[in-house]
């Protein structure tokens, strides 16, 4: 529906989420095992195959994906209709949102109090003015804290399509188990997509601040990813 007044276009319904076509939330059950990149490289994966995607990075205790995709400092724009992302390719194929582009330093968050980072986050699902998208990936800080909480919240009357978790051979029942994350997806009764190998070249690139964008076709992860995204794209028809 569109105002004349204004020129811009509303959508009561679900407001800036209108014209998203899926929702997919990346979990881990700690830090530190690879979520944020897992988030980005299948963001690049579903783009390959020809979507248009969207991430955005709640990530609370380290924002990093801007750093990944080259990005950050990046001032963010508004509009009537709320916060404008940041487009990370040419192409304008992927758009970026992230915690990380609204402090000053990448630390400023950890010391906030919970009720002003719930509110924040609610804030951000519902006031970045998306467009239209065929997937919109949602980098969720780690864990089951309140901030963890508050987005699933926020997010359930948009009804995502899932949650991918991410986890490592080390995080579950057998701490020696190579198939740990198989094993808990077994146990849980849900799908295991896939196991991602460390690749120690495309970790070298976002060091040297190369372009992932264009590196990660090339790495040994992409293979594994391409999968797992196509798992994801069949359970959308």
């Amino acid at each position: 529906m569109s105002d004349p007044n204004s020129g811009h276009c509303h959508f009561p319904e679900r407001g800036n989420l209108a014209r998203v076509g899926h929702i997919l939330l990346v979990l881990s059950g700690k830090g530190g095992v690879g979520k944020s990149t897992v988030s980005t490289e299948l963001a690049l994966a579903l783009r390959h195959a020809g979507k248009k995607v969207g991430i955005l990075d709640v990530d609370l205790c380290g924002p990093s994906i801007p750093q990944m995709l080259k990005v950050q400092g990046k001032g963010v724009h508004q509009c009537d209709s709320g916060w404008v992302p940041v487009f990370v390719d040419q192409d304008k194929s992927i758009s970026l949102m992230s915690i990380g582009f609204l402090l000053e330093k990448p630390d400023d968050a950890v010391v906030w109090r919970g009720p002003k980072k719930n509110a924040l986050i609610k804030q951000f699902i519902s006031d970045v003015t998306w467009g239209d998208l065929d997937f919109l990936i949602v980098d969720t800080p780690p864990g089951t804290s309140d901030e963890h909480i508050s987005t699933v919240e926020s997010l359930r009357p948009y009804k995502p399509l899932g949650a991918v978790l991410v986890t490592t051979p080390q995080e579950c029942t057998n701490l020696f188990s190579k198939g740990g994350g198989e094993e808990l997806a077994r146990h849980a009764g849900v799908p295991f997509l896939g196991c991602v190998p460390l690749d120690p070249q495309l970790t070298q690139s976002l060091e040297e601040g190369r372009d992932f964008i264009q590196e990660f076709p090339k790495s040994s992860a992409f293979p594994a990813l391409a999968h797992i995204a196509q798992q994801i794209l069949d359970r959308t028809f």
